[in-house]
């Protein structure tokens, strides 16, 4: 820009327009103004709350507490009752100076150093709420204001007669301590979480905010995830943990320890039925080879390798009933044919145990034996031929009495039947 006589005005700093320079200094001294009265605010300003007197009981909004900083501080907001007994509800919580009021939410209830009521609510009576501050240079600054609990004193949810049982379990299907019972009393309704942790920190939750009434309660874990993927053995510790509707919070623990894990796997290796003419009456035998493919032993009851039914019999019907099949835990092998009609527990009504030993040196003899990890038996089953067909397409199979069928029609073969 030129003046009248065309040189250059003087611009100091650096500008061809006067006009820009000075609203850029103006609003520079105002934009220091403005930070260096928030600076030198009071550290600590008006305290308040939204009320005197709190009966946390009958109140649906809760206590407010407000505060404001002048400068940048670390403040901490505790309760304080006639005894001096001090009740944390913030500790050390860094708040930049603000011209706007800070706001503590307060239900009435405290923490607490008690290992089993973790949160209460404060009994009826006179405190003090204490708001203190540091600045960053030290300085310090402290506000407290007079508040009175109304209401009468109620009772503590807890979660009383807690038992686990059994504490060591061994979650592989073998129907043997696969499973850990947890009973416990509510004396009033609480919001309940029940977790296990794991050894190495992992949180494996068994009931997540239920709510439950004042009754005698039941749950049940497995020793397992969620989605059912197993854990490491080891000893793990188990948390149920109640709150009741005014915030009250208990918890209490224990341990529990997890053993012999795995999941059961087993494989008809080979299997052989002859022969394939035979005349009404006659016997087929049914030659089976069987590994345990898996980690954990398989737990097989009878009847016992050799064994002999006719068509006209099931394996609920021999020996007076005492092979009919169990829940969970027991693998048999066995063989069907395609005319059967009977479904589910009817399919497969010839059964033999997984043991080529006889009863008398099963693990408990005459009751139950084991096929252990690799361990691979042969089983010779035998089969009274009463059925008048001409044809019988037979094949066997592998049983988990009560879960299921492993290994389903498998080597099927026809016998055919004379008359």
């Amino acid at each position: 820009m030129l003046d009248a006589q065309g040189k250059p005005l003087h611009n100091p700093l650096g500008f061809m327009d006067r006009k820009y320079p000075v609203l850029l200094a103006v609003s520079l001294v105002l934009l220091a103004l403005l930070l260096s009265s928030c600076a030198d605010g009071p550290l600590l300003g008006t305290v308040t709350a939204s009320a005197a007197r709190y009966a946390p009981a009958a109140s649906t909004k809760p206590l407010t507490i407000s505060y404001t900083v002048g400068r940048e501080a670390t403040v901490s907001i505790y309760v304080l009752d006639g005894a001096g007994t001090r009740y944390t509800l913030r500790q050390g919580q860094v708040r930049p100076a603000s011209s706007s009021a800070y706001v503590l939410r307060f239900d009435g209830t405290v923490p607490t150093d008690d290992p089993v009521v973790l949160r209460r609510l404060l009994a009826p009576g006179d405190y003090q709420v204490v708001v203190a501050a540091q600045g960053t240079a030290g300085q310090q600054a402290e506000r407290s204001l007079p508040l009175t609990i109304t209401g009468s004193v109620l009772p503590l949810p807890d979660v009383a007669n807690l038992l686990v049982t059994p504490t060591t379990i061994s979650p592989n299907a073998d129907a043997i301590d696969d499973i850990a019972e947890i009973t416990y009393r509510l004396p009033v309704s609480a919001t309940v979480d029940i977790a296990v942790n794991a050894p190495n920190g992992e949180v494996i939750p068994v009931v997540t905010r239920e709510e439950e009434g004042p009754f005698e309660q039941h749950h049940v874990w497995n020793g397992k995830r969620p989605n059912g993927a197993l854990l490491p053995a080891g000893v793990y510790t188990y948390t149920v943990r109640a709150e009741d509707l005014l915030g009250n919070v208990v918890r209490r623990e224990g341990q529990i320890t997890l053993t012999g894990v795995g999941q059961p796997e087993a494989r008809i290796v080979a299997a052989y039925i002859a022969p394939q003419r035979v005349m009404l009456g006659g016997v087929v035998t049914v030659t089976l080879r069987v590994r345990n493919t898996g980690t954990v032993p398989i737990r097989t009851y009878g009847p016992p390798s050799g064994f002999q039914y006719s068509t006209d019999e099931v394996f609920s019907s021999v020996e007076g009933g005492q092979f009919t099949a169990q829940a969970g835990g027991f693998w048999r092998v066995g063989v069907d044919w395609d005319a059967n009609s009977g479904g589910g527990a009817k399919r497969y009504p010839f059964r033999w145990a997984l043991s080529q030993r006889p009863p008398e040196q099963w693990a408990t003899p005459g009751v139950e034996d084991f096929l252990r990890p690799g361990e691979e038996v042969e089983i010779v089953g035998r089969i009274q031929i009463l059925q008048r067909e001409t044809k019988l397409g037979l094949y066997v199979g592998l049983i988990q009495d009560g879960v299921g069928f492993f290994q389903d029609r498998t080597a099927r073969t026809i016998v055919e039947v004379g008359f």
